[in-house]
């Protein structure tokens, strides 16, 4: 892990102006469906994408879809930090994208689904609300694909 204080300057302040203060309280949401009939989606901060596709900019806040019907391991990953370790990912997409666990769990019935798309998003290079509007998009295009619950992994 580095330390600000081995970071540039410009670098250093960039991630002190990202210490914001807690969101508050959570809200919470209880459902009444069983986890073996929920419908679930992936997202991840890692910047995937499909070869062939528009990689992420560094001040990207937009987001790509990830088809289930495609080979996750064809993925490449355009995250921008140069401090982020990419040699998990290039031995397995499940490290930051755990598609092929949730297929796992949809074969034995721990889950009931997974949606057509999921999503990745460029994380680190923005302050939160920089990504509303992709974000909005996203849950709309979530609630087209009747996904009951996300699975996050930032990174």
């Amino acid at each position: 892990m580095v330390r600000l204080a081995d970071l540039p300057e410009y670098e250093r302040e960039h991630l002190l102006a990202k210490n914001l203060p807690p969101l508050g309280p959570l809200p919470w949401h209880t459902t009444t469906k069983a986890l073996s009939a929920m419908r679930f989606a992936l997202i991840t901060t890692a910047g995937l994408h499909f070869r062939g596709e528009p990689t992420f900019n560094f001040a990207d806040p937009t987001f790509r879809p990830i088809a289930i019907d495609r080979n996750a391991d064809e993925l490449i990953m355009s995250h921008s930090s140069a401090n982020f370790d990419r040699s998990g990912f290039s031995e397995d997409v499940n490290l930051v994208f755990p598609i092929d666990r949730f297929q796992e769990l949809v074969a034995d019935n721990t889950i009931g689904s997974l949606a057509e798309f999921h999503y990745s998003f460029m994380g680190a290079g923005l302050m939160p609300e920089v990504y509303a509007r992709s974000a909005a998009q996203v849950a709309g295009l979530l609630k087209q694909d009747l996904v009951d619950a996300v699975f996050l992994t930032p990174v």
